[in-house]
């Protein structure tokens, strides 16, 4: 029987790649890099074999999809800030067996369209790769990679794919981490503003802020009920990004509003580009 043994919603932002080279930004996203580090550690002492990621920088328009390729190497530019990432090399082992699982119960048991591919020319999105780099330096852990951007998809079908994501691990042989990689609020600054009001460290709105913080005080105190019946209008006003659905497949698979843990916030939350972000861990010991 397999198991999931460990589970953290995660921040994948660009400049923690660009802190780490010489420059202006060296060392600004420290914070971050060692939450990564650290929950690196943590899964490798919980036996992890398996790291699915719920990619919130994967966008898709129909149906569900996961990048279940048996191995992920090359080296990766991001279209969207290449002069944050121009030449990050990765090779990480995958994982085709639970994919393809994921996706067959969810469309056979749960009735959620779900398509796993393994498809040569396929590649991860940053929102897998940033955690990766720091989590899993030497490219151990297996990888199954699930697009979390859903711009034309229900909750109540995000939150099913999240228990065939249990159910699936809970019949494989492995040890599996689940990591909801994405921001809180998501408001990026306008073009014209960000120079100005030194965007890179600030939030967009002050509104936002306040929000993410009241939320993630939630998470701390278990608060699960009350976070699930705000998730669509914090969604919603905050600009969730990839509309929060990492997050309801990462509670579809702890166990919903019955999930009985207390997040533990790892490091500071921080602003970055005009959004919120944090790295907290979710005890499994919670599962509902």
């Amino acid at each position: 029987m397999g198991e999931l043994v460990f589970a953290a919603k995660v921040t994948h932002v660009p400049t923690m790649l660009i802190s780490l080279k010489e420059g202006p930004l060296k060392g600004t996203r420290k914070n971050a890099i060692d939450g990564h580090v650290e929950i690196g550690r943590r899964m490798r002492a919980a036996g992890v074999t398996t790291v699915v990621v719920v990619d919130t920088h994967w966008l898709v328009n129909s149906g569900y999809h996961i990048n279940a390729k048996a191995h992920f190497s090359g080296i990766y530019a991001s279209g969207e800030f290449p002069q944050f990432i121009d030449h990050l090399a990765y090779d990480h082992p995958g994982n085709p067996g639970l994919g393809d699982a994921i996706a067959r119960i969810a469309t056979e048991q749960k009735g959620v369209y779900m398509l796993s591919h393994q498809v040569e020319a396929l590649d991860l999105e940053y929102g897998t790769l940033v955690p990766l780099h720091f989590m899993d330096p030497e490219g151990g852990f297996k990888v199954v990679s699930i697009a979390g951007w859903c711009e034309a998809h229900r909750f109540e079908s995000s939150r099913k794919v999240g228990e065939a994501i249990r159910a699936a691990i809970e019949a494989s042989g492995e040890k599996v981490a689940l990591l909801a990689s994405g921001s809180f609020s998501h408001r990026l600054f306008p073009t014209e503003e960000y120079a100005a009001k030194n965007g890179t460290f600030n939030i967009s709105r002050e509104f936002n802020r306040q929000v993410d913080l009241m939320m993630i005080e939630m998470w701390q105190r278990g608060d699960w009920p009350t976070f699930l019946d705000c998730l669509p209008d914090y969604a919603a006003y905050c600009s969730g990004e990839g509309d929060m659905h990492d997050n309801v497949m990462l509670f579809g698979a702890l166990g919903w509003d019955k999930y009985q843990g207390r997040a533990e916030l790892i490091g500071d939350y921080f602003p970055s580009s005009g959004t919120g972000q944090a790295n907290l861990v979710l005890p499994v010991e919670g599962m509902a």
